[in-house]
């Protein structure tokens, strides 16, 4: 039976108007995964634009960094989720991605011991709009290696 553990590795961070690139902390595993589910969850107050979201790996210690799932969001409350494998063959050669992988999509069989999120919002959310990301990985024998919130973003009005 799987065991779970909870951990934050990015401190709520506020956004008060439209943020490029902002990074989580990485969290490490002690292994590579076998499988690893992935959960964004945004929730909508109001106002804002859009909003992207990558869950990354790193397979060189974090130096380069590679999109395995997205979420694009706009103004409604939404919640993915994605199921990656590292027994997945990838038999055609793929180019990486950073903050570029397609819509709502994931890159399965790319799964490494370094994992972060990147992320952007356009324009100027309010209402307690937020960004969640988890993340449980397990090893081949169906043990849980960590379960983990990787980003909760919330997104208030600045004052004026």
């Amino acid at each position: 039976m799987s065991r779970s553990k909870v951990s934050a590795i990015l401190p709520a961070a506020t956004i008060t108007a439209a943020a490029a690139n902002q990074l989580s902390s990485t969290l490490v595993l002690a292994a590579v995964p076998r499988s690893l589910g992935v959960e964004f969850v945004f929730t909508y107050g109001s106002g804002g634009t859009s909003v992207n979201a990558y869950l990354q790996t790193s397979f060189d210690g974090g130096a380069t960094w590679v999109d395995v799932a997205q979420l694009s969001v706009t103004t409604t409350a939404a919640t993915k989720m994605y199921n990656l494998c590292s027994a997945t063959p990838v038999t055609t050669a793929y180019t990486p991605t950073d903050g570029s992988l397609t819509a709502n999509t994931c890159k399965d069989g790319l799964l490494s011991t370094h994992y972060r999120v990147k992320y952007t919002s356009v324009g100027t959310y309010a209402g307690g709009t937020s960004l969640a990301v988890f993340i449980a990985a397990s090893n081949s024998s169906g043990v849980m290696l960590r379960t983990a919130t990787c980003c909760h973003v919330s997104m208030p009005v600045p004052d004026e």
